[in-house]
């Protein structure tokens, strides 16, 4: 749900960028405190990173000065939480808009608010809660990611409300008319997205389930039960 470079006016582009700012400067110091505190969680984050561009730059037309695709941010929500994923959007937002011509860096502040605070915050919160209320582990990241996505599309859409509002209906009218162009796309791509979320998960998890669980990410005894599941 990239906005395009200049497509958002005065003050909003401004008003992104200052909502986004305190975000990842709080990001950046809590990314280089778990660096320097674990430096087994680098391989990790360069996966997430790496799961973020690749997705979010399969991207589909939509809604006039944006675009549809999925975001990736869900896998770096949970393993990271929202505030060192937002470092991770920015850093690929930013790549994105120079050298790909997708987004734009007058709307960088906006693009990395909805894809990279928004929807991670609830990625985050959602897979929280279903972990602690004994959904399986999978599905807890299936819903995570789907959720994060969609939040993301939704807020999207609120900052092309409020920048645009309907001459008739004002910024609700607006926020109703491109939410229901994106969700053509959207909804669909969401649970795409998920599945291939839990997939790459059950992946890490194979690989590196240690990490993970000195991480706070996963417990042990969900570890166990996928072991004996697997068996």
């Amino acid at each position: 749900m990239h906005i395009m470079e200049g497509f958002l006016p005065h003050p909003w582009w401004e008003i992104w960028f200052a909502l986004s700012l305190p975000v990842l400067a709080y990001g950046v110091y809590k990314m280089n405190r778990m660096i320097k505190e674990s430096r087994e969680t680098l391989p990790l984050l360069a996966v997430a990173g790496a799961f973020v561009f690749v997705l979010s730059s399969l991207k589909l037309p939509s809604v006039t000065g944006s675009c549809s695709h999925p975001t990736g941010t869900g896998m770096g929500a949970i393993i990271f939480g929202p505030w060192i994923t937002s470092v991770l959007a920015v850093i690929v937002l930013a790549y994105q808009a120079v050298f790909l011509a997708h987004g734009g860096l007058t709307t960088l502040g906006a693009n990395v608010f909805s894809m990279g605070i928004a929807g991670p915050a609830v990625g985050y919160l959602v897979y929280r809660a279903a972990s602690r209320s004994g959904l399986h582990l999978y599905l807890s990241v299936f819903l995570a990611a789907t959720l994060a996505d969609w939040a993301t599309y939704l807020m999207t859409s609120l900052q092309l409300a409020l920048a645009f509002p309907a001459a008739s209906g004002g910024v609700y009218a607006s926020f109703e008319a491109f939410a229901a162009v994106f969700a053509i796309t959207q909804v669909p791509l969401a649970a795409v997205e998920g599945a291939v979320t839990a997939l790459m998960f059950k992946y890490i998890v194979q690989l590196r389930s240690d990490v993970l669980v000195r991480m706070n990410v996963v417990s042990e005894k969900a570890v166990a039960r996928l072991r004996e599941a697997a068996a």
